[in-house]
């Protein structure tokens, strides 16, 4: 089972992470009055994120090294793999990149779980 989870850094790093991607080098929604309080499961957070060219190309290469990688885990007989994917408060931008990575796994055929630590 393949498990995404965004999180907050400024909470921690989540103890279950085998693997972490720091989105912090990304522009910053909760720096926009009107973002702030949205997350990034809401359209103006994703198009605001998503402007950035270096979002896309981001989730290409994250892509790109997860269907290399998966199935090499998988291989090894790793039953679970947790993917942590964060940015400074856990509410946008890596929710957004962990909602479009799912996304990008089920069109290609693979099983993932998602969590977002600091929504719940």
């Amino acid at each position: 089972v393949t498990r995404v989870l965004s999180f907050g850094f400024k909470y921690g790093l989540p103890a279950d992470a085998d693997l972490v991607f720091d989105l912090r080098y990304l522009p910053n929604p909760h720096h926009v009055r009107t973002l702030r309080p949205q997350t990034g499961l809401e359209e103006a957070v994703s198009d605001y994120v998503l402007q950035n060219e270096e979002t896309e190309e981001l989730l290409g290469d994250l892509e790109q090294l997860f269907a290399h990688t998966l199935p090499r885990y998988e291989r090894e007989g790793k039953a679970y793999l947790t993917i942590a994917i964060g940015c400074t408060g856990g509410r946008h931008r890596s929710v957004y990149l962990v909602e479009a990575l799912a996304e990008r796994f089920r069109a290609a055929g693979r099983a993932i779980q998602i969590r977002h630590s600091e929504l719940a």
